[in-house]
């Protein structure tokens, strides 16, 4: 009688890192490299054309596709792929280093908060355009107007919980995506928390904020977030 054996299941991830990605080959072995053990990396491919999705494979990434562009619809693609408790999220232009996200990680599991946020901090010149730095600086007094949190960023590198994530039903798929998660969790009573990391020169030009006309867009978008984010008290735990 032949002894049938069979594998067991793959564990699974502690932590799912969400990278959000259009044409970033050039910085992801360097993105990728500093993910932390036991983690797994989901690269969003949004579209991009110099074989990004390709070179994250081949390093070992999970790499997703979403056809519609938008910086909040490959976020968002990402959440829904991943399948961790925890989740971060983390630009994919080597602006910051994902590693950084393993304190953010032990607050919230933790119980020290249920958002952790990376607050920039430039490194070396052209890291942040001034254009970028002000509509940044605008966006988080309407958000302390609107929400009372005393956040002086808006940045890209943060960590929460899925489940709950999921349940604040976030709805932009454009550059509002990150300022809605804020409200929103805001909203529902979340513990919401800020910590410097360093930022810095991102590879490649930028397709959000480096142009006065993308940053005007991203304000723009993220300022009807505002305006229309009903307020709405939703549980941590997602329950409203």
């Amino acid at each position: 009688m032949t002894a049938v054996t069979t594998s067991p299941p793959p564990t699974p991830p502690l932590v799912d890192v969400v990278l959000p990605c259009l044409d970033e080959a050039e910085a992801l072995p360097w993105v990728l490299a500093r993910i932390p053990a036991g983690w797994r990396a989901i690269v969003v491919d949004n579209g991009s054309t110099d074989g990004s999705a390709e070179v994250a494979r081949a390093l070992g990434a999970t790499v997703v596709r979403e056809e519609r562009r938008g910086f909040g619809a490959a976020c968002h693609a990402g959440l829904l792929a991943a399948s961790a408790d925890l989740v971060c999220f983390c630009d994919c232009d080597a602006s910051l280093d994902p590693s950084l996200l393993v304190p953010f990680v032990e607050e919230v599991r933790a119980g020290g908060a249920d958002l952790v946020l990376g607050r920039r901090r430039p490194q070396g010149r052209g890291s942040w355009p001034a254009h970028a730095r002000a509509g940044n600086l605008a966006l988080s007094l309407l958000l302390r107007r609107r929400t009372g949190l005393t956040l002086r960023d808006l940045g890209p590198l943060r960590a929460a919980r899925r489940a709950p994530l999921l349940a604040l039903g976030l709805t932009d798929r454009r550059s509002g995506y990150p300022l809605e998660m804020v409200v929103r969790a805001a909203d529902a009573g979340w513990r919401v928390t800020e910590h410097d990391v360093p930022y810095l020169p991102r590879s490649g030009a930028s397709k959000v904020t480096g142009t006065w006309r993308g940053t005007w867009q991203a304000v723009r978008d993220m300022s009807r977030v505002l305006r229309d984010t009903p307020r709405e008290r939703t549980a941590p735990g997602g329950t409203r």
